[in-house]
């Protein structure tokens, strides 16, 4: 299982936040953090601030849809 991108954490992802900077991305260019319950909020925050968050998807979903492209 694919674990949470916070520093220092183990827990099991259940989020896809989907982001890119703008001054070094395409805007169709997608990165990903993973993030558990409890540190979307945080992790959102950090990339929304900044202007580099683009989605948040639960990471089932992203998985399915990624798999159909």
């Amino acid at each position: 299982m694919p674990q949470c991108s916070a520093k220092g954490c183990r827990a099991d992802a259940v989020w896809v936040l989907a982001w890119n900077n703008p001054k070094l991305h395409t805007p169709e260019r997608r990165k990903t953090w993973l993030a558990c319950d409890e540190h979307r909020e945080h992790l959102s925050k950090f990339l929304g601030v900044r202007g580099f968050l683009k989605d948040v998807v639960r990471l089932e979903d992203w998985e399915e849809s990624t798999a159909d492209g």
